[in-house]
């Protein structure tokens, strides 16, 4: 432990934060992948090929942040004292919060806000974790989930569920892969 600005920190391994970026390619690139998915269900025939596609970028994605931070070399990093603790507190207070999502637009017969909502809590979800984790990286996660969710909002009312479930997905599954290969090049 050290200090820093009078705050207790925490540093990994002899501070390195290779693991972290590893840590955040295995995350990153399936959550990525999941939103892929997502993009799929709303590409009417195309559906097939974009499902492919989502897993190839997917597995290549994973496979570059995980190169690009085995060549890295370890950036220090100065954590919080006890951002497991909060860490973990961001992530449950998102399960419950997506499941309330879930449940209250199936009980409200409006399964197609499901993605966009969804998109929102995941969005707004990287604000702490950008802090807790050290990786200002995450701001623009989230701000590009956000964007996501609000562009499919407005599809959802303009044009229809598909055109959402497409957008959504799609952005969201590029601002995730995109923000794996970032925490991994920035060393």
């Amino acid at each position: 432990m050290t200090m820093q600005a009078g705050r207790p920190t925490h540093r990994g391994p002899r501070g390195e934060d290779a693991p972290f970026a590893l840590r955040a390619a295995f995350v990153l690139g399936p959550f990525g992948l999941l939103w892929g998915m997502v993009a799929a269900s709303g590409a009417g025939g195309a559906a097939a090929a974009l499902r492919v596609a989502a897993v190839v970028a997917a597995v290549l994605v994973v496979a570059g942040a995980v190169a690009l931070a085995r060549r890295r070399p370890p950036r220090p990093r100065s954590l919080p004292e006890g951002w497991h603790r909060r860490v973990g507190l961001v992530n449950a207070g998102q399960f419950v919060v997506i499941a309330l999502v879930v449940v209250g637009c199936l009980v409200a017969d409006a399964p197609q806000l499901v993605p966009p909502l969804v998109c929102l809590v995941v969005g707004v979800h990287f604000v702490p974790l950008a802090r807790d984790f050290a990786q200002p990286e995450y701001r623009a996660t989230a701000a590009g989930l956000c964007a996501a969710a609000v562009a499919g909002l407005v599809l959802l009312a303009a044009v229809d569920a598909e055109a959402s479930r497409l957008v959504v997905g799609a952005v969201a599954a590029l601002v995730l892969w995109g923000s794996a290969l970032r925490v991994a090049s920035r060393g």
